[in-house]
């Protein structure tokens, strides 16, 4: 009797966002939650110009170290190029001296960036136009979760509701009319972007013009956004195993300790805190729930999702924002609320894999 072959799953890491080191610390946790007797893994990063390299696959040394972020470079592994053959599911190696050598078979891509050219539909399409199935959203689900604009048209097509806000083009000023609408204090942010980068908290109107050139840095389209006084509320979305009404998590409460919001100190080198479940009523925890399914299917969102929200005081429920390829490292809310509900690390993995497997690429 012979052994089954092992999945081949091609982890995706890196990349050219400024998310570069938490996602490297997302396919840390990936590579540890994988069962070496069902899996074999070809760990793929990409560096901080766009290069792909074949890298080790010692989970460790994509973690946080003190305040070390890691990072993959040009000396991480040898060059790795898409065979050009979309019916060959190959990815092939690029060694600096015995030429190219095949890494057949590829079964599924684990595409775990975060931020532009990885989580917006770039590497989506590619994958597509290689034939590859991948694990999370399609090319265009993708693009409208990454830009904060569309995802709040779309939300409030379906009749979710967001915060009033406005939309910064290249060129462009917030209008006193805006900022009479919007009020202070506001949170100016890129509009496609993650991990609270470029994001600043503006309390004075003299102070606008330098947060809305720091999100520029990250993306010239920038989201001026009312500060909704009220909870932050996080629930995690999985596709149907067989399609159908996506899954909804336990919800988690976020707490940012001392700092004055949610950002990136917080979230990954410590500060903040949360709560799982969130002691919400029921009823405006099964409104959270209800919501983050629809703005999942609103979307076209595939695979997995976090979907965002504030909470008031009188329990109105406001879309923050969702993320089609949400952090996946031991701190990260995605997972825990997963875990809290019942479905454990490996086994989100193990599933996420198996519906991009069932899903196939292209258009079914």
């Amino acid at each position: 009797m012979t052994t089954p072959r092992k999945i081949r799953v091609a982890i995706v890491f890196g990349g050219r966002s400024s998310e570069h080191a938490i996602s490297c610390v997302s396919a840390g946790s990936i590579l540890r939650a994988l069962d070496p007797d069902q899996y074999e893994v070809l760990p793929v990063g990409i560096t901080r110009e766009g290069r792909w390299v074949l890298s080790g696959d010692d989970p460790s040394t994509f973690a946080i170290t003190g305040r070390t972020l890691p990072e993959i470079t040009a000396a991480s592994g040898s060059g790795v190029v898409l065979a050009a053959d979309p019916t060959a599911t190959e990815l092939i190696v690029r060694e600096p001296t015995d030429g190219f050598s095949s890494l057949a078979g590829v079964d599924v891509v684990f595409p775990v960036l975060h931020g532009a050219y990885g989580e917006d539909g770039t590497i989506q399409g590619l994958l597509e136009m290689a034939g590859l199935p991948y694990v999370g959203a399609n090319v265009f689900a993708s693009a409208a979760a990454m830009d904060k604009e569309f995802t709040k048209k779309l939300a409030l097509a379906e009749g979710i509701p967001v915060g009033p806000y406005a939309v910064l083009r290249a060129g462009v000023s917030l209008s006193e009319a805006d900022k009479e609408r919007l009020g202070l204090p506001v949170f100016v942010k890129p509009s496609r972007a993650g991990s609270s980068h470029g994001i600043t908290k503006v309390s004075d109107w003299a102070d606008l013009d330098d947060a809305v050139a720091t999100a520029r840095r990250i993306d010239p389209k920038v989201l001026v956004e009312a500060a909704i006084v009220g909870r932050e509320i996080e629930c995690g979305v999985l596709e149907g195993e067989a399609g159908g009404t996506p899954e909804a998590s336990l919800l988690a409460e976020i707490h940012v300790g001392d700092h004055d919001w949610y950002d990136f100190e917080a979230k990954y080198l410590g500060g903040g805190r949360y709560d799982i479940p969130a002691d919400l009523p029921a009823e405006v925890t099964r409104q959270v729930q209800e919501y983050a399914r629809r703005t999942f299917t609103a979307l076209d969102c595939a695979g997995l999702a976090r979907v965002d929200f504030f909470v008031t005081a009188d329990h109105q429920v406001y879309l923050n924002e969702i993320n089609t390829m949400p952090g996946m490292t031991p701190t990260s809310m995605f997972p825990l609320m997963w875990a809290a509900t019942g479905l454990e690390y490996p086994k989100v993995v193990d599933r996420l894999i198996r519906t991009a497997l069932r899903r196939g690429s292209g258009l079914h």
